[in-house]
């Protein structure tokens, strides 16, 4: 008899703990995306690493002046700047200005993956 009540109260408080830890993983592995836009993030990144040469009168390269260029090139634009350093199309071009950081390419990586939003 006492087996049975003992069963009898091990299940529910199982299937009780079970669901509390599940339901609190739930919420301590959601992590909301920053979400990257041009003007915020990415207007500052090319401002400062693309000009002059991407940035007309000066600039006789592709003109990334503003967010519709951009936005066409922003392919390349990452394909270029994860290169390697050596690779002669790597940009920018170490004699004119730094590297970018990982962190300013994986803001550009996520503005693309976020559709490119202005």
């Amino acid at each position: 008899m006492k087996k049975t009540q003992l069963i009898a109260l091990i299940i529910p408080l199982s299937i009780a703990m079970v669901n509390c830890s599940s339901a609190k993983k739930g919420k301590s592995d959601y992590v909301e995306a920053k979400k990257i836009s041009y003007t915020t993030d990415v207007k500052p990144i090319i401002a400062n690493s693309c000009t002059p040469c991407h940035m007309p009168p000066q600039g006789r390269k592709e003109p990334f002046e503003n967010y519709a260029q951009v936005k066409e090139h922003i392919a390349s634009i990452i394909a270029r700047v994860k290169l390697p350093k050596e690779d002669r199309k790597f940009m920018p071009p170490m004699n004119k200005k730094p590297a970018l950081t990982d962190d300013q390419v994986a803001v550009l990586v996520k503005w693309q993956q976020q559709n490119m939003p202005e």
